[in-house]
């Protein structure tokens, strides 16, 4: 049987990951109106709001793409 580590070990560094931030079709109102909440969320802080957003608007319809 092995024995049990009885040092700490060095933290785990992850890498920082800064994905660009997802851009409105032009014409679309849904990704218009997406972009303004996004807007309105950043104005207040609310940044949990601006990352939903980002991920509703790189997913919203699969034919922008």
């Amino acid at each position: 049987m092995t024995e049990p580590t009885r040092y700490s070990t060095p933290a785990v560094e992850l890498p920082l990951r800064l994905d660009p931030e997802s851009t409105p079709v032009e014409g679309c109102a849904g990704c218009a109106e997406l972009a303004d909440v996004r807007d309105r969320a950043r104005a207040v802080g609310d940044m949990t709001t601006v990352s939903d957003c980002n991920v509703y608007l790189g997913r919203h319809p699969e034919g922008h793409r």
